[in-house]
């Protein structure tokens, strides 16, 4: 997955600026339509009647694959808008799946480190496929088209090879197969909600102001792109590590504090190599989303998982779906104001994350101001 998203992330603001001429308000459009099949993520657990989940992550992402691979065909408004919606609709499937197994399969007490070890991978994922872009484009000169099919194809491929020889693994514990919303869920479905509306000011806008803004090249961008996976596979497992050591609470808070900072830091950056530094500091804080994943599973029924999974894909994609059309209108006014917006969905997360207990369980879901906290929990 992280292969071949990748190559259609990097590309995405210089291929629809230099081949669709696209402006703050298309990029808008095009992601809130992106993020639509996750929006529709909860639709998951109804496919779930007839396909098992391992198989049905695998026929996504070979949709995701294709999507990737017809990218460069259609270099026109409405063109990107279709393929980016066969795209997104396999990555969205999978990763509702991709995270309920990884729930289900791996201990509470490794999750978190697990998880990071699981980013690692990720980065180099990322790095062969930022490294493959400049490489193809910048020394040889090749086509953001053969690029596209290049890789598409390739991961295909690779998805072809695990249907045929990877083992099915068995479900511990039979999932239920409809929508699941627990009141008792409550704090996890807010920093849900929160994560995916400040995610998207960081995917849509963060990039298209390193190219609108400042000029950055495709080649740029790839080097840019490499820096941030370099630090996850650098430091994503330990800090997942650290997660596990200081718990869902502490992790958080820390995330929370360094996005108002960074957030506010776009608002007012002048300089391309300041706002480099802010886009990979803002990735390194993302790393420590993997406490929200892990404070649901401590605190969630095991039946629970896949359906839940689903529905908190749909949460997180809820303001998704129209923060970058409406950003991208207010993008064409003021710079300052849309990050000024990401730093109150940050703030706004962070005092969420103080309500999270130190020792999260099934019954002890959210802290009680009303009962003294002791300087372990604060």
């Amino acid at each position: 997955m992280t292969l071949v998203f990748s190559v259609w992330n990097v590309l995405l603001n210089n291929f629809v600026v230099e081949k669709a001429a696209f402006t703050g308000q298309e990029i808008g459009i095009l992601q809130s339509l992106r993020e639509v099949p996750g929006f529709l993520a909860f639709t998951a657990i109804y496919l779930l009647l007839w396909f098992k989940e391992q198989t049905f992550a695998l026929i996504f992402l070979a949709v995701m694959c294709l999507g990737v691979a017809i990218t460069g065909w259609f270099p026109s408004t409405y063109g990107l808008y279709l393929t980016t919606m066969v795209m997104s609709i396999g990555f969205h499937y999978f990763e509702t799946v991709n995270q309920s197994l990884t729930l289900q399969w791996v201990d509470k007490s490794e999750s978190a480190a697990f998880m990071g070890k699981v980013m690692a991978w990720k980065g180099a994922a990322s790095l062969l496929a930022y490294g493959g872009v400049w490489l193809l484009m910048e020394v040889f000169g090749v086509s953001y088209n053969i690029v596209y099919m290049a890789f598409g194809f390739v991961g295909f491929a690779i998805v072809v090879v695990l249907w045929l020889y990877f083992p099915m693994f068995r479900q511990v514990h039979e999932q239920h197969r409809k929508v699941v919303l627990r009141k008792r869920y409550w704090l996890y479905y807010s920093l849900t909600f929160l994560s995916g509306a400040r995610r998207q000011i960081f995917i849509v806008f963060a990039g298209f102001m390193m190219v609108e803004t400042f000029g950055y090249s495709v080649g740029e961008i790839s080097l840019l792109f490499i820096a941030n996976y370099v630090f996850n596979m650098l430091f994503a497992e330990k800090i997942g590590a650290w997660i596990g050591k200081v718990g869902e609470r502490k992790a958080l808070t820390v995330e929370y504090i360094g996005l108002i900072a960074v957030f506010t830091g776009y608002a007012f950056v002048e300089n391309s190599h300041i706002a480099a530094g802010l886009y990979v500091l803002d990735h390194l804080f993302f790393a420590m989303a993997i406490a929200i994943k892990t404070y649901f599973q401590k605190i969630a029924d095991p039946e629970d998982i896949a359906a839940t999974s689903g529905v908190s894909f749909t949460i997180n994609h809820i303001a998704a779906v129209f923060i970058p059309v409406l950003l991208g209108v207010v993008w064409l006014h003021s710079v300052t104001l849309v990050f000024l917006v990401g730093s109150l969905l940050a703030l706004s997360s962070l005092v969420m994350a103080r309500m999270v207990p130190h020792a999260p369980s099934k019954g002890n879901e959210v802290l009680s101001f009303g009962k003294s906290v002791t300087s372990e929990q604060t």
